[in-house]
């Protein structure tokens, strides 16, 4: 179970960083060609879901491969989480259904990281 927690904590770590960092780096114009819901949101607050995705993902790997500070881990999942429930209605407003999907499965598997490194046995 560890292995398969491990997996899917750094699989998220990748794809949260990596999407953090597009946020961060490029101009709100240039994302819309892939990200066509931030045209509803300002630059600004863009830069706020990339800053909140990058220390998402730093969270699910950093703390519990350091030792330190490990209940930052499942707090960091639980984060990541409700980013992905709070952009559910985003994409249904935008009738974006495959992206609500995406959103899901992502949230689920937040959630079980978090129930999973929340537990007795934890780490």
């Amino acid at each position: 179970m560890n292995t398969l927690l491990w997996t899917l904590q750094i699989v998220l770590a990748l794809a949260f960083g990596i999407s953090g960092t597009m946020k961060l780096t490029q101009h709100k114009e240039r994302l819309a060609d892939q990200m066509g819901w931030v045209d509803d949101f300002s630059p600004s607050t863009v830069k706020l879901i990339g800053v909140l995705e990058l220390l998402g993902a730093i969270g699910l790997v950093l703390p519990a491969a350091t030792g330190t500070l490990v209940w930052l881990t499942p707090l960091a999942a639980l984060g990541l989480l409700a980013l992905m429930v709070l952009a559910i209605p985003v994409h249904l407003r935008r009738h974006e259904s495959s992206m609500v999907a995406v959103n899901v499965v992502v949230a689920l598997l937040a959630a079980f990281i978090a129930w999973q490194r929340f537990g007795p046995h934890a780490f």
